[in-house]
């Protein structure tokens, strides 16, 4: 599974797109348990992304990713900028000295985001977050690129365990963010960072496959 920056590219283009496009989806599921800011607060961070796009250094995958995950940080408000801006910093620095990027460097990538992603927010697994998502689809990643399954193949199984998963974490007891304040009564809602993360990774199958995005 090689990658390269054009792809690079393209998957936080994707992401970008995908966040504006669901700010009022992901937002009312964060308002079931937490504040509701969490699809404004992507959308905003993510419409800079696309506003500047243009103007970042593409001298390869791993300072691009690095500039966009300054834009995430410092224009993403509330908890979410950090968050997200630390796992794609931390991917980042994974592909650093890297001019393609095969799968297992993606793996790793992932990997390292979602280590970022956890010592950032102090998160671990079953705590009703992002990463209840994210870590299955990476294992899910991993799988397939040891099988040798092209790109699609891989993003579809992926997307596949991130929807599951997510869906998941509506059994789970928020415990972390403001939900977490709510106790139980977290228990039989999704997580909307969990849910962006599955609705990503299919906006990535529909790109791959040349379908609406």
């Amino acid at each position: 599974m090689a990658d390269s920056l054009p792809e690079v590219e393209r998957v936080v283009k994707t992401i970008a797109r995908t966040a504006v496009a669901n700010e009022k989806y992901f937002g009312d599921l964060d308002a079931v348990v937490g504040d509701g800011d969490f699809g404004y607060s992507l959308a905003r961070g993510f419409e800079i992304v696309l506003t500047d796009w243009d103007g970042f250094d593409r001298t390869d995958s791993s300072t691009f990713l690095k500039k966009i995950a300054v834009v995430i940080t410092s224009r993403i408000g509330g908890t979410s900028g950090p968050i997200w801006g630390t796992g794609f910093l931390r991917a980042a620095t994974a592909a650093a000295g890297r001019t393609e990027l095969d799968g297992p460097t993606v793996v790793a990538m992932l990997r390292s985001a979602a280590e970022g992603i956890m010592a950032r927010g102090g998160a671990s697994l079953g705590e009703k977050t992002l990463l209840d998502s994210l870590v299955p689809a990476t294992d899910e990643i991993e799988s397939q690129v040891a099988q040798g399954n092209d790109m699609l193949t891989v993003l579809r199984a992926a997307a596949a365990v991130a929807r599951t998963t997510a869906d998941d974490t509506a059994k789970l007891q928020a415990r972390r963010g403001r939900a977490a304040y709510t106790g139980e009564r977290s228990i039989g809602s999704v997580d909307a960072g969990a849910t962006a993360v599955a609705v990503m990774f299919e906006a990535l199958v529909q790109e791959w496959q040349g379908g609406p995005s």
